[in-house]
Protein backbone atom coordinates (compact mmCIF):
# COMPACT_ATOMS: atom_id res chain seq x y z
CA UNK A 1 0.00 0.00 0.00
CA UNK A 2 2.98 2.31 1.02
CA UNK A 3 4.27 2.00 -2.61
CA UNK A 4 0.71 2.59 -4.38
CA UNK A 5 0.10 5.19 -2.40
CA UNK A 6 2.52 7.53 -0.66
CA UNK A 7 2.27 8.42 3.06
CA UNK A 8 0.16 11.33 4.34
CA UNK A 9 0.65 11.33 7.83
CA UNK A 10 3.68 11.13 9.97
CA UNK A 11 3.31 9.55 13.39
CA UNK A 12 5.89 9.97 16.57
CA UNK A 13 5.83 7.17 19.54
CA UNK A 14 8.58 8.51 21.81
CA UNK A 15 11.80 8.00 19.84
CA UNK A 16 10.49 5.81 17.01
CA UNK A 17 8.37 7.55 13.29
CA UNK A 18 6.04 5.77 11.60
CA UNK A 19 4.79 7.36 8.34
CA UNK A 20 1.67 5.86 7.97
CA UNK A 21 -1.45 6.81 5.64
CA UNK A 22 -5.14 8.54 7.31
CA UNK A 23 -7.47 6.43 5.98
CA UNK A 24 -6.98 3.04 7.74
CA UNK A 25 -5.76 4.57 10.86
CA UNK A 26 -8.44 6.83 10.72
CA UNK A 27 -10.95 4.40 10.27
CA UNK A 28 -10.20 2.07 13.27
CA UNK A 29 -8.90 5.05 15.81
CA UNK A 30 -11.66 7.38 17.12
CA UNK A 31 -8.68 9.12 18.12
CA UNK A 32 -6.67 9.90 14.98
CA UNK A 33 -9.94 10.64 13.48
CA UNK A 34 -11.09 12.97 15.67
CA UNK A 35 -7.12 14.65 14.71
CA UNK A 36 -7.32 14.44 10.72
CA UNK A 37 -11.58 15.39 10.15
CA UNK A 38 -12.72 18.64 10.36
CA UNK A 39 -11.93 21.85 8.32
CA UNK A 40 -8.22 21.89 8.90
CA UNK A 41 -8.14 17.98 8.81
CA UNK A 42 -6.43 17.63 5.75
CA UNK A 43 -3.28 20.03 6.74
CA UNK A 44 -2.33 17.39 9.90
CA UNK A 45 0.43 16.01 8.54
CA UNK A 46 2.22 15.24 11.93
CA UNK A 47 0.65 13.54 15.10
CA UNK A 48 2.54 13.06 18.25
CA UNK A 49 1.40 9.84 20.29
CA UNK A 50 4.22 10.16 23.09
CA UNK A 51 2.79 8.97 26.58
CA UNK A 52 1.18 5.71 24.45
CA UNK A 53 0.51 2.97 26.88
CA UNK A 54 2.60 0.33 25.88
CA UNK A 55 5.37 2.42 23.63
CA UNK A 56 6.16 2.19 20.18
CA UNK A 57 6.29 -1.58 20.80
CA UNK A 58 2.59 -1.39 21.44
CA UNK A 59 1.75 0.89 18.53
CA UNK A 60 3.72 -1.21 15.89
CA UNK A 61 0.52 -3.84 17.43
CA UNK A 62 -1.96 -1.61 16.64
CA UNK A 63 -0.84 -0.41 12.67
CA UNK A 64 -1.00 -3.89 11.77
CA UNK A 65 -4.50 -4.64 12.91
CA UNK A 66 -5.24 -1.27 11.01
CA UNK A 67 -3.71 -2.48 8.09
CA UNK A 68 -5.26 -6.00 8.16
CA UNK A 69 -1.97 -8.37 8.92
CA UNK A 70 -2.13 -11.28 11.20
CA UNK A 71 -0.59 -10.91 14.64
CA UNK A 72 -0.95 -13.06 17.22
CA UNK A 73 -2.28 -12.25 20.64
CA UNK A 74 -0.53 -13.56 24.10
CA UNK A 75 -0.44 -12.90 27.48
CA UNK A 76 2.71 -10.87 27.37
CA UNK A 77 0.65 -8.46 25.01
CA UNK A 78 -2.68 -8.17 25.61
CA UNK A 79 -2.09 -6.15 28.43
CA UNK A 80 -0.63 -3.76 26.22
CA UNK A 81 -2.91 -3.87 23.50
CA UNK A 82 -5.75 -3.47 25.67
CA UNK A 83 -4.65 -0.40 27.29
CA UNK A 84 -3.52 0.77 23.84
CA UNK A 85 -7.14 -0.01 22.45
CA UNK A 86 -8.65 2.31 25.41
CA UNK A 87 -5.90 5.54 24.84
CA UNK A 88 -6.57 5.06 20.80
CA UNK A 89 -10.34 4.97 21.26
CA UNK A 90 -10.78 1.91 18.86
CA UNK A 91 -14.02 0.47 19.86
CA UNK A 92 -16.94 -1.34 18.69
CA UNK A 93 -18.34 2.35 18.39
CA UNK A 94 -16.12 3.03 15.16
CA UNK A 95 -16.01 -0.45 14.00
CA UNK A 96 -17.14 -3.56 15.06
CA UNK A 97 -14.52 -6.24 15.83
CA UNK A 98 -12.61 -3.42 16.95
CA UNK A 99 -9.22 -4.20 18.93
CA UNK A 100 -11.22 -3.43 22.06
CA UNK A 101 -13.23 -5.96 21.87
CA UNK A 102 -10.52 -8.81 20.64
CA UNK A 103 -8.49 -7.85 23.41
CA UNK A 104 -11.39 -8.45 26.03
CA UNK A 105 -12.67 -11.59 24.27
CA UNK A 106 -8.72 -13.05 24.79
CA UNK A 107 -9.06 -11.99 28.26
CA UNK A 108 -11.93 -13.82 28.97
CA UNK A 109 -11.29 -16.90 27.33
CA UNK A 110 -7.70 -17.53 27.69
CA UNK A 111 -5.86 -15.20 30.15
CA UNK A 112 -7.99 -14.88 33.17
CA UNK A 113 -8.54 -18.55 32.92
CA UNK A 114 -5.50 -19.90 34.44
CA UNK A 115 -3.11 -18.84 37.37
CA UNK A 116 -0.08 -18.60 35.55
CA UNK A 117 -2.00 -15.88 32.73
CA UNK A 118 -3.55 -14.19 35.62
CA UNK A 119 0.10 -13.59 37.50
CA UNK A 120 1.51 -12.80 33.64
CA UNK A 121 -1.05 -10.06 32.76
CA UNK A 122 -0.84 -8.41 36.18
CA UNK A 123 2.65 -7.95 35.76
CA UNK A 124 2.55 -6.47 32.59
CA UNK A 125 -0.19 -4.27 34.02
CA UNK A 126 1.77 -2.54 36.64
CA UNK A 127 3.55 -1.01 33.90
CA UNK A 128 0.41 0.77 32.20
CA UNK A 129 -0.56 2.41 34.65
CA UNK A 130 -3.19 4.64 35.49
CA UNK A 131 -4.22 3.35 31.68
CA UNK A 132 -4.49 -0.06 33.46
CA UNK A 133 -6.79 0.52 36.53
CA UNK A 134 -8.98 2.54 33.86
CA UNK A 135 -10.16 -0.51 31.91
CA UNK A 136 -10.29 -3.00 35.48
CA UNK A 137 -7.52 -4.64 34.34
CA UNK A 138 -5.36 -4.54 37.65
CA UNK A 139 -8.89 -4.85 39.89
CA UNK A 140 -9.71 -8.36 37.62
CA UNK A 141 -6.35 -10.20 37.69
CA UNK A 142 -6.11 -9.75 41.49
CA UNK A 143 -9.52 -11.60 41.47
CA UNK A 144 -8.86 -14.41 39.35
CA UNK A 145 -5.62 -15.05 40.88
CA UNK A 146 -7.02 -15.37 44.43
CA UNK A 147 -10.43 -17.05 43.09
CA UNK A 148 -7.63 -19.87 41.14
CA UNK A 149 -5.32 -19.73 44.17
CA UNK A 150 -8.27 -20.62 46.99
CA UNK A 151 -10.14 -23.29 44.96
CA UNK A 152 -7.83 -24.91 42.56
CA UNK A 153 -7.30 -28.30 43.86
CA UNK A 154 -3.71 -27.84 43.04
CA UNK A 155 -3.51 -24.79 45.17
CA UNK A 156 -5.34 -26.13 48.29
CA UNK A 157 -2.80 -27.49 49.81
CA UNK A 158 -0.68 -24.57 52.36
CA UNK A 159 1.62 -23.40 50.94
CA UNK A 160 5.29 -25.06 52.36
CA UNK A 161 3.75 -27.98 53.62
CA UNK A 162 5.19 -31.32 53.16
CA UNK A 163 2.28 -33.39 53.34
CA UNK A 164 0.04 -34.84 50.34
CA UNK A 165 -3.38 -33.74 50.78
CA UNK A 166 -4.48 -34.78 47.21
CA UNK A 167 -3.91 -38.76 46.25
CA UNK A 168 -3.42 -37.66 42.37
CA UNK A 169 -0.50 -34.47 43.14
CA UNK A 170 3.04 -35.29 43.76
CA UNK A 171 4.74 -33.29 46.82
CA UNK A 172 7.51 -32.44 44.38
CA UNK A 173 5.67 -30.89 41.81
CA UNK A 174 3.22 -28.99 43.89
CA UNK A 175 6.46 -27.41 45.43
CA UNK A 176 7.42 -26.49 42.04
CA UNK A 177 4.20 -24.75 41.76
CA UNK A 178 4.63 -23.14 45.22
CA UNK A 179 7.99 -21.94 44.45
CA UNK A 180 6.80 -20.55 40.98
CA UNK A 181 4.25 -19.09 42.04
CA UNK A 182 6.21 -17.23 45.23
CA UNK A 183 8.64 -15.89 42.57
CA UNK A 184 5.90 -14.41 40.55
CA UNK A 185 4.00 -12.59 43.28
CA UNK A 186 6.95 -11.31 45.03
CA UNK A 187 8.28 -9.66 41.51
CA UNK A 188 4.97 -7.16 41.88
CA UNK A 189 5.15 -4.07 43.51
CA UNK A 190 4.42 -3.82 46.80
CA UNK A 191 0.98 -2.23 46.41
CA UNK A 192 -0.10 -4.56 43.94
CA UNK A 193 1.67 -7.21 46.19
CA UNK A 194 -0.88 -5.70 48.46
CA UNK A 195 -4.23 -6.29 46.61
CA UNK A 196 -3.62 -9.64 46.12
CA UNK A 197 -2.72 -10.55 49.39
CA UNK A 198 -5.76 -9.18 50.77
CA UNK A 199 -8.20 -10.88 47.69
CA UNK A 200 -6.62 -14.35 48.72
CA UNK A 201 -7.44 -14.00 52.43
CA UNK A 202 -10.94 -12.83 51.66
CA UNK A 203 -11.20 -15.80 49.47
CA UNK A 204 -10.18 -18.08 52.65
CA UNK A 205 -6.70 -18.91 51.51
CA UNK A 206 -4.80 -19.34 55.20
CA UNK A 207 -2.60 -17.10 56.62
CA UNK A 208 -0.11 -19.52 57.55
CA UNK A 209 0.46 -20.50 53.66
CA UNK A 210 0.42 -16.39 53.27
CA UNK A 211 3.10 -16.28 55.66
CA UNK A 212 5.47 -18.04 53.32
CA UNK A 213 4.91 -15.36 50.99
CA UNK A 214 5.14 -12.59 52.80
CA UNK A 215 8.84 -13.78 54.09
CA UNK A 216 9.85 -14.49 50.15
CA UNK A 217 8.84 -11.23 49.38
CA UNK A 218 10.43 -9.11 52.35
CA UNK A 219 13.89 -10.96 52.14
CA UNK A 220 13.55 -10.39 48.47
CA UNK A 221 12.88 -6.51 48.82
CA UNK A 222 15.06 -5.95 51.78
CA UNK A 223 17.99 -7.91 50.60
CA UNK A 224 20.78 -4.98 50.84
CA UNK A 225 19.81 -3.52 53.58
CA UNK A 226 22.40 -4.04 56.75
CA UNK A 227 19.81 -5.24 59.43
CA UNK A 228 23.06 -6.60 61.59
CA UNK A 229 25.71 -3.93 61.68
CA UNK A 230 26.44 -1.66 64.42
CA UNK A 231 26.06 1.69 62.56
CA UNK A 232 23.57 2.81 60.15
CA UNK A 233 25.07 3.35 56.51
CA UNK A 234 23.58 6.14 54.32
CA UNK A 235 20.88 5.78 51.99
CA UNK A 236 19.44 7.48 49.20
CA UNK A 237 16.79 9.63 50.88
CA UNK A 238 14.20 7.77 47.61
CA UNK A 239 15.58 4.42 47.93
CA UNK A 240 14.98 4.99 52.11
CA UNK A 241 11.62 6.32 51.56
CA UNK A 242 10.72 3.21 49.30
CA UNK A 243 11.75 0.59 51.40
CA UNK A 244 10.34 1.80 54.34
CA UNK A 245 7.03 1.87 52.63
CA UNK A 246 7.35 -1.73 51.77
CA UNK A 247 8.52 -2.60 55.14
CA UNK A 248 5.17 -0.94 57.24
CA UNK A 249 3.34 -2.94 54.31
CA UNK A 250 4.71 -5.83 54.98
CA UNK A 251 4.05 -5.52 58.87
CA UNK A 252 0.15 -4.68 57.75
CA UNK A 253 -0.26 -7.93 56.16
CA UNK A 254 1.55 -9.94 58.87
CA UNK A 255 -1.01 -13.09 59.37
CA UNK A 256 -2.55 -13.09 62.78
CA UNK A 257 -2.38 -16.66 63.41
CA UNK A 258 0.01 -17.56 66.24
CA UNK A 259 3.44 -19.70 65.07
CA UNK A 260 2.46 -18.44 60.92
CA UNK A 261 6.42 -16.93 61.31
CA UNK A 262 9.11 -18.03 62.71
CA UNK A 263 10.36 -15.37 65.47
CA UNK A 264 13.98 -15.08 64.00
CA UNK A 265 12.07 -13.31 60.95
CA UNK A 266 10.18 -11.07 63.41
CA UNK A 267 13.53 -10.23 64.56
CA UNK A 268 14.67 -9.33 61.20
CA UNK A 269 11.49 -6.93 60.40
CA UNK A 270 12.45 -5.24 63.72
CA UNK A 271 16.01 -4.50 62.78
CA UNK A 272 15.11 -3.70 59.71
CA UNK A 273 12.07 -0.91 61.24
CA UNK A 274 14.97 0.46 63.48
CA UNK A 275 17.19 0.83 60.91
CA UNK A 276 14.55 2.54 58.58
CA UNK A 277 12.86 4.73 61.51
CA UNK A 278 9.48 3.11 60.73
CA UNK A 279 6.14 4.40 62.55
CA UNK A 280 6.20 3.88 66.26
CA UNK A 281 2.88 1.44 65.69
CA UNK A 282 5.01 -0.46 63.47
CA UNK A 283 7.66 -1.48 65.66
CA UNK A 284 5.08 -2.14 68.62
CA UNK A 285 3.29 -4.56 66.53
CA UNK A 286 6.26 -6.26 65.47
CA UNK A 287 7.63 -6.45 69.60
CA UNK A 288 4.44 -7.97 70.40
CA UNK A 289 4.62 -10.80 67.82
CA UNK A 290 7.65 -11.64 69.18
CA UNK A 291 6.58 -11.52 72.87
CA UNK A 292 3.93 -13.93 72.41
CA UNK A 293 6.40 -16.28 70.73
CA UNK A 294 9.33 -15.67 72.74
CA UNK A 295 9.81 -19.27 74.65
CA UNK A 296 10.27 -20.43 70.49
CA UNK A 297 13.37 -17.20 70.32
CA UNK A 298 17.26 -18.09 70.32
CA UNK A 299 19.63 -15.67 71.93
CA UNK A 300 20.57 -14.32 68.28
CA UNK A 301 17.01 -13.31 68.02
CA UNK A 302 16.90 -11.04 71.20
CA UNK A 303 20.59 -9.30 70.03
CA UNK A 304 19.00 -5.64 68.13
CA UNK A 305 21.97 -3.62 67.58
CA UNK A 306 20.91 0.05 68.54
CA UNK A 307 20.02 2.06 66.08
CA UNK A 308 20.13 5.45 67.85
CA UNK A 309 23.41 6.96 68.01
CA UNK A 310 21.86 8.62 71.19
CA UNK A 311 21.29 5.15 72.78
CA UNK A 312 24.80 5.01 74.22
CA UNK A 313 24.82 0.71 74.22
CA UNK A 314 25.83 -1.85 71.50
CA UNK A 315 22.08 -3.36 71.63
CA UNK A 316 18.96 -2.07 72.42
CA UNK A 317 18.22 -3.07 75.66
CA UNK A 318 14.86 -0.90 75.63
CA UNK A 319 13.08 -3.25 73.08
CA UNK A 320 14.35 -6.31 74.78
CA UNK A 321 12.55 -5.74 77.60
CA UNK A 322 9.59 -4.29 76.17
CA UNK A 323 9.11 -7.68 74.90
CA UNK A 324 9.89 -9.30 78.09
CA UNK A 325 7.01 -7.07 79.30
CA UNK A 326 4.88 -8.17 76.33
CA UNK A 327 5.87 -11.68 77.22
CA UNK A 328 4.74 -12.06 81.25
CA UNK A 329 1.45 -9.76 79.92
CA UNK A 330 0.50 -12.82 77.65
CA UNK A 331 1.28 -15.34 80.01
CA UNK A 332 -0.71 -13.45 82.57
CA UNK A 333 -3.86 -13.36 80.17
CA UNK A 334 -3.28 -16.78 79.46
CA UNK A 335 -3.01 -18.24 82.67
CA UNK A 336 -5.89 -16.63 83.68
CA UNK A 337 -8.02 -17.89 80.69
CA UNK A 338 -7.14 -21.32 82.04
CA UNK A 339 -9.19 -21.38 84.95
CA UNK A 340 -13.05 -22.26 84.51
CA UNK A 341 -15.74 -21.26 86.55
CA UNK A 342 -14.80 -24.32 88.96
CA UNK A 343 -10.88 -23.45 89.07
CA UNK A 344 -9.73 -26.05 87.40
CA UNK A 345 -6.65 -25.77 85.47
CA UNK A 346 -6.62 -26.08 81.76
CA UNK A 347 -3.62 -26.29 79.99
CA UNK A 348 -4.96 -25.34 76.29
CA UNK A 349 -4.15 -21.94 76.33
CA UNK A 350 -1.38 -21.69 78.40
CA UNK A 351 2.27 -21.70 77.06
CA UNK A 352 4.32 -25.43 77.90
CA UNK A 353 5.62 -26.12 81.19
CA UNK A 354 8.69 -25.02 80.41
CA UNK A 355 8.45 -22.19 78.10
CA UNK A 356 8.60 -19.89 81.40
CA UNK A 357 12.08 -21.70 82.39
CA UNK A 358 13.20 -21.34 78.89
CA UNK A 359 12.52 -18.03 78.42
CA UNK A 360 14.64 -17.52 82.05
CA UNK A 361 17.64 -19.36 80.61
CA UNK A 362 17.01 -17.37 77.55
CA UNK A 363 17.35 -13.50 79.32
CA UNK A 364 20.15 -14.72 81.31
CA UNK A 365 22.28 -15.81 78.61
CA UNK A 366 21.18 -12.33 77.32
CA UNK A 367 22.58 -10.22 80.15
CA UNK A 368 25.94 -12.51 79.93
CA UNK A 369 25.78 -11.50 76.11
CA UNK A 370 25.56 -7.47 76.86
CA UNK A 371 27.27 -7.06 80.20
CA UNK A 372 30.82 -7.51 78.47
CA UNK A 373 29.32 -3.77 77.26
CA UNK A 374 31.16 -0.72 78.75
CA UNK A 375 28.52 1.40 78.36
CA UNK A 376 25.87 -0.43 79.81
CA UNK A 377 24.71 1.51 82.28
CA UNK A 378 23.59 -0.41 85.76
CA UNK A 379 20.29 0.61 86.15
CA UNK A 380 19.36 -1.30 82.33
CA UNK A 381 21.61 -4.17 83.71
CA UNK A 382 19.74 -4.65 86.98
CA UNK A 383 15.95 -3.68 85.33
CA UNK A 384 16.44 -6.51 83.22
CA UNK A 385 17.50 -9.15 85.18
CA UNK A 386 15.24 -7.95 88.14
CA UNK A 387 11.82 -8.50 85.75
CA UNK A 388 12.98 -12.29 84.97
CA UNK A 389 10.31 -14.27 86.62
CA UNK A 390 11.09 -15.99 90.50
CA UNK A 391 9.63 -19.25 88.75
CA UNK A 392 11.59 -19.33 85.46
CA UNK A 393 14.61 -18.93 87.35
CA UNK A 394 15.23 -22.97 88.75
CA UNK A 395 18.77 -22.11 89.50
CA UNK A 396 20.93 -18.61 89.90
CA UNK A 397 24.21 -20.19 87.65
CA UNK A 398 23.40 -18.40 84.86
CA UNK A 399 22.69 -14.81 86.67
CA UNK A 400 25.70 -15.09 88.47
CA UNK A 401 27.68 -15.77 85.09
CA UNK A 402 25.99 -12.62 83.37
CA UNK A 403 26.89 -11.19 86.67
CA UNK A 404 30.73 -11.81 87.41
CA UNK A 405 30.96 -10.77 82.97
CA UNK A 406 29.44 -7.07 84.10
CA UNK A 407 31.65 -6.51 87.28
CA UNK A 408 34.84 -7.98 84.65
CA UNK A 409 34.17 -5.39 82.29
CA UNK A 410 33.33 -2.20 84.78
CA UNK A 411 35.99 -3.15 87.38
CA UNK A 412 35.36 0.60 88.46
CA UNK A 413 32.56 0.28 90.28
CA UNK A 414 31.94 1.77 93.51
CA UNK A 415 31.33 -1.25 96.46
CA UNK A 416 27.62 0.03 96.28
CA UNK A 417 27.52 -0.30 92.62
CA UNK A 418 28.91 -3.75 93.07
CA UNK A 419 25.92 -4.48 95.75
CA UNK A 420 23.02 -3.52 93.93
CA UNK A 421 24.36 -5.66 90.98
CA UNK A 422 24.46 -8.75 93.07
CA UNK A 423 21.12 -8.03 95.04
CA UNK A 424 19.50 -9.09 91.80
CA UNK A 425 20.92 -13.13 92.63
CA UNK A 426 20.02 -15.27 94.86
CA UNK A 427 22.12 -16.91 96.42
CA UNK A 428 20.07 -19.65 98.07
CA UNK A 429 19.84 -21.22 94.42
CA UNK A 430 23.89 -21.57 93.16
CA UNK A 431 24.78 -24.87 92.40
CA UNK A 432 27.71 -26.34 94.63
CA UNK A 433 30.00 -25.13 91.27
CA UNK A 434 29.28 -21.81 91.49
CA UNK A 435 29.34 -21.66 95.13
CA UNK A 436 32.80 -22.80 94.76
CA UNK A 437 33.72 -20.23 91.97
CA UNK A 438 32.28 -17.71 93.97
CA UNK A 439 33.63 -18.25 97.36
CA UNK A 440 37.55 -17.27 95.29
CA UNK A 441 35.80 -14.49 92.92
CA UNK A 442 37.15 -11.62 94.38
CA UNK A 443 35.40 -9.04 92.25
CA UNK A 444 32.30 -9.95 94.52
CA UNK A 445 31.64 -7.96 97.43
CA UNK A 446 32.70 -9.14 100.84
CA UNK A 447 28.92 -9.39 102.13
CA UNK A 448 28.21 -11.76 99.08
CA UNK A 449 30.58 -14.09 99.27
CA UNK A 450 29.39 -14.17 103.04
CA UNK A 451 26.21 -15.09 102.15
CA UNK A 452 27.27 -18.11 99.59
CA UNK A 453 29.15 -19.37 102.26
CA UNK A 454 26.40 -19.23 104.97
CA UNK A 455 23.88 -20.97 102.32
CA UNK A 456 26.40 -23.32 101.34
CA UNK A 457 27.20 -24.54 105.15
CA UNK A 458 23.47 -24.81 105.95
CA UNK A 459 22.84 -26.54 102.96
CA UNK A 460 25.47 -29.40 103.72
CA UNK A 461 24.31 -29.22 107.28
CA UNK A 462 21.00 -30.08 106.24
CA UNK A 463 21.70 -32.72 103.45
CA UNK A 464 21.39 -36.45 104.61
CA UNK A 465 25.15 -37.48 105.81
CA UNK A 466 25.21 -40.03 103.34
CA UNK A 467 23.26 -38.52 100.20
CA UNK A 468 24.89 -39.68 97.11
CA UNK A 469 26.61 -36.79 95.10
CA UNK A 470 24.61 -34.78 92.61
CA UNK A 471 24.90 -36.33 89.13
CA UNK A 472 26.12 -34.75 86.45
CA UNK A 473 28.81 -32.39 88.08
CA UNK A 474 30.69 -30.32 85.74
CA UNK A 475 31.97 -27.22 85.24
CA UNK A 476 29.67 -24.58 85.24
CA UNK A 477 31.34 -21.60 84.12
CA UNK A 478 33.09 -21.10 80.78
CA UNK A 479 36.61 -19.70 81.77
CA UNK A 480 36.07 -16.19 83.25
CA UNK A 481 38.17 -16.95 86.54
CA UNK A 482 39.50 -20.00 87.52
CA UNK A 483 37.03 -22.40 89.87
CA UNK A 484 38.68 -23.86 92.85
CA UNK A 485 40.50 -27.44 92.78
CA UNK A 486 40.08 -30.08 94.99
CA UNK A 487 42.26 -30.41 97.99
CA UNK A 488 43.92 -33.76 96.74
CA UNK A 489 43.42 -36.20 93.92
CA UNK A 490 42.48 -39.37 94.59
CA UNK A 491 44.40 -42.53 92.79
CA UNK A 492 43.21 -42.83 89.17
CA UNK A 493 41.44 -45.48 88.25
CA UNK A 494 40.11 -46.96 84.73
CA UNK A 495 36.98 -45.01 85.27
CA UNK A 496 37.10 -41.37 84.68
CA UNK A 497 33.18 -41.15 86.08
CA UNK A 498 33.87 -43.47 89.09
CA UNK A 499 37.50 -41.29 89.78
CA UNK A 500 35.20 -38.38 89.28
CA UNK A 501 32.56 -39.73 91.81
CA UNK A 502 35.10 -40.28 94.07
CA UNK A 503 36.20 -36.72 94.29
CA UNK A 504 33.28 -35.66 95.21
CA UNK A 505 32.98 -38.30 97.95
CA UNK A 506 35.78 -37.26 99.23
CA UNK A 507 35.63 -33.68 99.00
CA UNK A 508 31.44 -34.21 100.86
CA UNK A 509 33.47 -36.44 103.76
CA UNK A 510 36.20 -33.45 104.20
CA UNK A 511 33.68 -30.99 104.65
CA UNK A 512 32.00 -32.90 106.73
CA UNK A 513 34.71 -33.42 109.15
CA UNK A 514 35.44 -29.87 109.22
CA UNK A 515 31.48 -29.11 110.14
CA UNK A 516 32.02 -31.40 113.34
CA UNK A 517 35.24 -30.11 114.31
CA UNK A 518 33.55 -26.23 113.60
CA UNK A 519 30.63 -27.56 116.12
CA UNK A 520 33.43 -28.60 118.71
CA UNK A 521 35.23 -25.16 118.48
CA UNK A 522 32.10 -23.91 119.32
CA UNK A 523 30.79 -25.56 122.05
CA UNK A 524 34.32 -25.25 123.91
CA UNK A 525 34.02 -21.18 123.52
CA UNK A 526 30.35 -21.42 125.16
CA UNK A 527 31.35 -23.46 127.66
CA UNK A 528 34.66 -21.17 128.48
CA UNK A 529 32.36 -18.19 128.15
CA UNK A 530 30.09 -19.42 131.13
CA UNK A 531 33.06 -19.88 133.54
CA UNK A 532 33.13 -16.89 136.56
CA UNK A 533 35.66 -14.33 135.88
CA UNK A 534 37.37 -14.83 138.94
CA UNK A 535 38.71 -18.05 140.41
CA UNK A 536 36.91 -19.22 143.98
CA UNK A 537 39.76 -19.11 146.78
CA UNK A 538 41.00 -22.53 147.66
CA UNK A 539 42.71 -23.87 150.33
CA UNK A 540 46.60 -24.60 149.25
CA UNK A 541 47.31 -27.87 148.02
CA UNK A 542 43.82 -27.71 146.00
CA UNK A 543 43.98 -29.29 142.25
CA UNK A 544 43.53 -26.33 139.92
CA UNK A 545 40.02 -26.13 138.61
CA UNK A 546 38.56 -28.62 135.59
CA UNK A 547 40.74 -31.26 136.86
CA UNK A 548 39.51 -34.24 139.33
CA UNK A 549 40.96 -33.74 142.67
CA UNK A 550 43.55 -37.28 143.71
CA UNK A 551 41.53 -39.92 145.96
CA UNK A 552 42.62 -39.33 149.92
CA UNK A 553 44.31 -41.89 152.19
CA UNK A 554 41.85 -43.09 154.64
CA UNK A 555 42.87 -40.89 157.78
CA UNK A 556 41.96 -41.60 161.60
CA UNK A 557 38.60 -39.35 161.88
CA UNK A 558 35.45 -40.25 159.95
CA UNK A 559 35.20 -36.13 159.26
CA UNK A 560 37.27 -36.56 155.68
CA UNK A 561 35.51 -39.25 154.52
CA UNK A 562 32.23 -38.02 154.93
CA UNK A 563 33.26 -34.86 153.44
CA UNK A 564 34.36 -36.96 150.27
CA UNK A 565 31.14 -38.62 149.84
CA UNK A 566 29.52 -34.97 150.31
CA UNK A 567 31.20 -33.34 147.40
CA UNK A 568 30.82 -36.52 145.15
CA UNK A 569 26.64 -36.60 145.64
CA UNK A 570 26.57 -32.58 145.51
CA UNK A 571 28.41 -32.85 141.83
CA UNK A 572 25.45 -35.66 141.10
CA UNK A 573 22.51 -33.35 141.94
CA UNK A 574 20.43 -33.18 139.18
CA UNK A 575 18.99 -29.07 140.14
CA UNK A 576 22.18 -27.68 140.24
CA UNK A 577 22.90 -25.47 137.14
CA UNK A 578 26.07 -25.94 135.46
CA UNK A 579 27.33 -22.35 135.44
CA UNK A 580 26.89 -22.06 139.22
CA UNK A 581 30.00 -24.71 139.79
CA UNK A 582 33.44 -23.66 139.61
CA UNK A 583 34.77 -26.56 138.13
CA UNK A 584 34.14 -27.90 134.32
CA UNK A 585 31.67 -31.33 134.47
CA UNK A 586 34.03 -34.52 133.62
CA UNK A 587 34.74 -34.68 129.81
CA UNK A 588 32.64 -37.74 128.77
CA UNK A 589 34.11 -38.25 124.96
CA UNK A 590 30.83 -40.19 124.27
CA UNK A 591 28.69 -37.52 125.60
CA UNK A 592 30.60 -34.70 123.83
CA UNK A 593 30.40 -36.85 120.47
CA UNK A 594 26.81 -37.11 120.85
CA UNK A 595 26.33 -33.15 121.29
CA UNK A 596 24.63 -32.12 117.80
CA UNK A 597 23.45 -28.61 117.13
Amino acid sequence: MSQEFPSDITIQVGEATFNLHKLPLASRCDYIRKQVSGINGSRVTHIDLTGMPGGAAAFELVIKFCYGENFEITEDNVAMLRCAAEHLEMTDDSMGGNLAARTEAYLEAVALTSLAGAVTVLRRSEDLLPVSEEVDLVGRCVDAIAYIACNDSQFSMPMGSNTNGNAGMDVSSFKAIDDWLADELTSLRIDTFQRVLIAMKAKGFKGIALATLIMLYAQKSLRRLDTHGREKEKMDPRQEHEKRVVLETIVSLLPKEKNSLSVSFLSMLLRAALCLDTTLACRLDLEKRMAAQLGQAVLDDLLIPSSSPDAGTTFDVDAVQRILVGYLEHEAEAARLDYNTDDDFISTASPPPNDVGMVGRLLESYLAEIASDVDLPIDKFTGLAEMIPERARFNEDGMYRAIDIYLKAHPHLSEAGRKKVCRVMDCQKLSREACAHAAQNDRLPVQTVVQVLYHEQRRLREAPKHAPPPSGVSSFYGGESRAPSPPYRPAPTPSLQGRHARTVLDEVSRLQRENEELKMELLRMKMHMREPPAALPQPSGAPPPGRRPPPKKAAGGSGGFMNNVSKKLGRLNPFLRLDAVGTEPPKDRRRRRSIEW
